[in-house]
């Protein structure tokens, strides 16, 4: 069986994504991204990638706390469980995100003020990103057998 080598795969996937004019930005000078095309496929890209994001993303929580309860605590279990715990608190900012995007509406703003809003969104990044890591780093001691 052949080896398999991601720096090759993500050289490749880099190459062809930078190459392809739907992801490019429309004033990217490396990609010669024109601002007619970078216009056109802005509109209908972004729509599609925001109403496509959210069911996804809740799939993924849905699963995610199905194994942390399957994995019945233990340390899998506990990491299992911080990681569904910031994917859901992911989700529940990335729906807020696409609400503000599509009807203007800022949920955090309205309730907490701007200063404090953009506190509370910040914060909401910490406890994501700090519950997934978290829960990664509980996942690789158990398969270390620390």
């Amino acid at each position: 069986m052949k080896k398999i080598r991601p720096l090759l795969i993500l050289l490749i996937t880099l190459g062809v994504t930078a190459s392809s004019p739907v992801f490019s930005q429309v004033n990217c000078k490396l990609l010669q991204a024109s601002n007619a095309a970078g216009a056109m496929h802005a509109s209908t890209t972004s729509y599609w990638f925001g109403v496509m994001e959210l069911p996804f993303l809740f799939i993924a929580v849905f699963f995610a706390f199905m194994t942390a309860h399957a994995l019945r605590g233990g340390k899998f279990g506990k990491g299992m469980n911080f990681m569904a715990w910031g994917f859901l608190v992911m989700a529940v900012g990335h729906l807020h995100m696409q609400i503000e995007h599509y009807y203007g509406f800022n949920l955090f703003k309205s309730v907490l003020g701007q200063i404090s809003g953009s506190i509370a969104w910040f914060a909401a990044l910490i406890v994501t990103w700090g519950l997934s890591g978290l829960g990664f780093y509980s996942i690789y001691k158990a398969s270390k057998g620390a």
